[in-house]
């Protein structure tokens, strides 16, 4: 089980630890609902020193990153970062990152902490060819996720670097440290990356001016209810970002890059199946893996549910029937009982970036 820099300051604080992605991570603190509305109303900090990061620079860096890339990264200046898939030729997903265009010649990737050995191997093997150079820097980099309407303030006043001229999804270098203005919560925030000591020092600069500590079981919770999905569950080699509803994030009008030929077939064909929202009737809790029914017939299953916290609504995100639409009914089997709702949008709270 591996462990992030700040492992021992979890630990000291009582947090309830938990294996994650192959790493020991706290899952909260105090309560997944304190922490969960500290970000929604004030501010929390998250260590998310577990993902990864990988660097490209060299003459064809920009080539390279939008032949693995689904965005397109030629289409924004340095300073800007990009949400978008990497993708297998049969359109499935490899991951989804962001990717951080630090200068025309180097760009800077985040990965999920999953598939870091994976994600590695891939870019790696799909590099040759190309006149770059790789950097794996993930065991260098630490990362925290300062989230919430107050974020801000507290980048500036109680860390020091200067971000109020950052708009939301910009990036910009202070010395060693990077800082971008991005997070997977739905609210404003930052996200900054450093040397193992330097991200220490923040955290405890945090703590000590009394920033609420967040674990990863509000991060959830956070993501899930203003839509943003999680690979694994929305996401997956067998979910491509046309069938999550993700084709905004696909450029279709760029040069070939790996997976187009086939996800362009699902956007102008159609795919059997698509992600979308489910809301209960009643206050049930449906779990990854519950099957969804129609008519008796299962017709998909949830990957990801919870009551939410924000609106107080029991909510699922299935992999159901591309034939279903919004308002058509259905239920959710939980273990032996049926729970009756509705497909709606797969966005069940209001996100608020800065404009």
């Amino acid at each position: 089980m591996q462990e992030t820099c700040l492992h021992s300051r979890h630990v000291a604080m009582g947090a309830l630890m938990q294996p994650f992605a192959g790493f020991d991570m706290p899952i909260q603190y105090s309560s997944i609902i304190d922490e969960h509305n500290a970000v929604r109303h004030h501010c929390g900090v998250f260590d998310v020193s577990h993902m990864g990061e990988v660097i490209a620079t060299g003459p064809d860096a920009s080539r390279f990153v939008n032949h693995i890339f689904t965005n397109d990264v030629n289409a924004v200046q340095p300073g800007k970062v990009l949400y978008g898939m990497m993708c297998y030729p049969d359109g499935g997903t490899v991951d989804d990152t962001c990717i951080c265009k630090l200068a025309e010649d180097k760009f800077f990737l985040t990965i999920n902490a999953a598939n870091i050995d994976k994600d590695d191997e891939w870019i790696g093997k799909n590099a040759e060819g190309f006149n770059i150079q790789i950097d794996y820097a993930s065991d260098r980099y630490g990362q925290l996720a300062i989230q919430g309407p107050e974020s801000e303030k507290v980048v500036e006043t109680v860390l020091g670097i200067p971000c109020h001229e950052l708009n939301f999804y910009e990036v910009k270098t202070v010395g060693d440290i990077l800082i971008s203005r991005t997070g997977y919560t739905g609210e404003d925030g930052f996200e900054v990356y450093g040397s193992h000591e330097w991200i220490i020092s923040c955290w405890d600069k945090l703590m000590e001016a009394k920033v609420t500590p967040c674990g990863l079981g509000c991060r959830d919770t956070l993501r899930f209810e203003v839509g943003l999905p999680l690979y694994g569950d929305e996401l997956s080699k067998d979910i491509s970002p046309v069938m999550a509803g993700l084709s905004i994030f696909v450029k279709f009008d760029k040069p070939e890059f790996i997976g187009k030929e086939a996800l362009l077939k699902q956007k102008t064909e159609g795919v059997a199946k698509r992600l979308r929202g489910i809301e209960l009737d009643a206050h049930a809790v449906p779990r990854h893996g519950y099957p969804v029914l129609k008519d008796g017939q299962q017709v998909g299953e949830v990957t990801t549910g919870y009551r939410l916290i924000s609106v107080d609504k029991s909510c699922a995100v299935a992999l159901v029937d591309s034939s279903l639409k919004l308002g058509d009914r259905v239920e959710i089997q939980i273990r032996k009982k049926t729970f009756p709702g509705t497909i709606v949008k797969k966005k069940f709270y209001d996100k608020h970036y800065k404009k």
